[in-house]
C-alpha cells in the first residue's frame, strides 16, 4: 500500500468506530437501507485508497489515535504502541517551558464494580465541577507526589500528571477500556497475562512504573471511597469518583515530525453510541454523519479540492485520497460501484 501522500487535503475526515468488534455492530448495519452512506458511497469513488495501519485489536493505541496522530504532526512508526504523547501535546501556556518532561493524562472516572471485574463507564457521565476536582486534587496530590509525580489541574475531568516514570509507561486509551474491564488495560498488564509487550527502551523503569502505578490506583479507591466530594455527591443520588485512569503517556521530544498539521475534523459520535451499547443511536449516528460530515467532504471534492477521508475500526485505519480521473476512469467507477458495508467490514 503507498504511503499517504505529502499533499496537504483542504479537509480530513477521520471517524473513529466505524465499525466495532461488537456483535450487534454488522446485523445494525446490514438492516441499513443504501440511503444512509449515499454520501459516503458516492465519496469514495472519487478516492482511492492509499494507506492502511493495521495491527492487533488490543493495541494499547487504537487505529484512530495513530491516524490522528499522523494528522497532527506527531511520529508514529517507531514509538512503542501506548507512548503517543498525547498529554505532553496538551500543556497549557504556563507548562509549555516544560514540554520536555514526561506527562500523561489522570482522568478522574467511576469503575463499576461487579462481582469479578471493573467496569469503566464514561467519565463524562460525572459531570463534575471544578470545584469537586479541585477538591479532589488536592486530597490526592501528596499521594503521587511520594513517588514523584505532580499533578496540574487541567480539566473538571482531566489533569495533567507529570513525572519522570512516564516517559517509558506505556498505558491504554480510554477509547480502548471504556465500556469493558479495566483488567486486560492495566498499565503492566499485558506482561502479567504472558502477553507480547511492546519494545521499550527499559525493562526496569516500566516495570517499576506500572507497579506503582497499580499501587497508586488501589491507595485512591480507598481514599476516594470516604471523600467528602462523593458523600456530597451521593446525597444528590450522583455517580462517586472512585479511581482514575492513566493515558497519553510519553515526552514529546520522542515524537515530534516534521509533517505540516493537517486540517482534520473527527466526529465522536459513532463511538459514544458504541461505548453505550446503544445501535439505534449507532445506526442513526451514521445517517446523520453521511449528511452533516460526509456530504460537505463530498461537495468539496466536486468542486476539484483535494480532500482525505480516513474509516477507522479497532483493528485497522484505511485512509483514502482523492484521484484526478479522466472521463473514462469516472464512467468505469459508476459501473463498478463502491460496497461500502464491504469496505467497513475490513477494518
Amino acid at each position: 500500500m503507498s504511503a499517504i501522500s505529502s499533499t496537504r487535503p483542504s479537509e480530513h475526515l477521520l471517524i473513529p468506530f466505524a465499525a466495532c468488534s461488537a456483535e450487534s455492530w454488522l446485523p445494525t448495519l446490514q438492516a441499513q437501507p443504501p440511503e444512509s452512506f449515499q454520501h459516503l458511497t458516492e465519496l469514495l469513488r472519487g478516492m482511492k485508497r492509499v494507506h492502511i495501519d493495521e495491527a492487533d485489536a488490543h493495541t494499547l493505541s487504537p487505529p484512530h489515535e495513530r491516524a490522528l496522530a499522523r494528522a497532527e504532526g506527531l511520529a508514529v512508526e517507531g514509538v512503542p504502541d501506548g507512548l503517543i504523547p498525547w498529554a505532553a501535546g496538551d500543556l497549557p501556556e504556563r507548562l509549555q517551558a516544560r514540554e520536555n518532561k514526561a506527562w500523561a493524562w489522570v482522568t478522574l472516572c467511576h469503575w463499576a464494580m461487579g462481582r469479578e471485574h471493573a467496569i469503566l463507564t464514561d467519565p463524562a457521565a460525572l459531570a463534575l465541577t471544578e470545584n469537586e476536582s479541585r477538591a479532589l486534587l488536592m486530597a490526592m496530590q501528596p499521594y503521587f507526589e511520594t513517588d514523584g509525580i505532580r499533578l496540574h489541574y487541567l480539566a473538571p475531568e482531566r489533569w495533567l500528571a507529570e513525572g519522570e516514570l512516564f516517559r517509558n509507561l506505556p498505558t491504554a486509551s480510554l477509547d480502548r477500556v471504556l465500556g469493558r474491564s479495566v483488567d486486560a488495560w492495566l498499565p503492566g498488564a499485558g506482561a502479567a497475562e504472558g502477553k507480547a509487550n511492546p519494545p521499550l527502551a527499559s525493562a526496569t523503569p516500566f516495570e517499576g512504573g506500572a507497579r506503582t502505578m497499580r499501587r497508586l490506583q488501589n491507595e485512591m479507591q480507598m481514599l476516594l471511597y470516604t471523600h467528602p466530594v462523593n458523600d456530597a455527591r451521593a446525597d444528590l443520588r450522583q455517580l462517586p469518583v472512585n479511581s482514575f485512569w492513566l493515558s497519553g503517556t510519553g515526552t514529546l521530544s520522542q515524537s515530534r515530525s516534521q509533517r505540516e498539521r493537517e486540517p482534520v475534523r473527527v466526529p465522536r459520535t459513532l463511538a459514544q453510541a458504541a461505548f453505550c451499547d446503544d445501535w439505534t443511536a449507532y445506526a442513526q449516528a451514521w445517517k446523520a454523519l453521511d449528511a452533516a460530515e460526509v456530504a460537505p467532504l463530498l461537495a468539496r471534492q466536486r468542486r476539484g479540492e483535494f480532500v482525505r477521508l480516513t474509516l477507522c475500526g479497532e483493528r485497522s485505519a484505511h485512509t483514502f485520497e482523492t484521484i484526478q480521473r479522466g472521463f473514462f476512469a469516472r464512467i468505469s467507477s459508476r459501473l463498478s460501484p463502491v460496497r461500502t458495508l464491504d469496505l467497513l467490514r475490513q477494518l
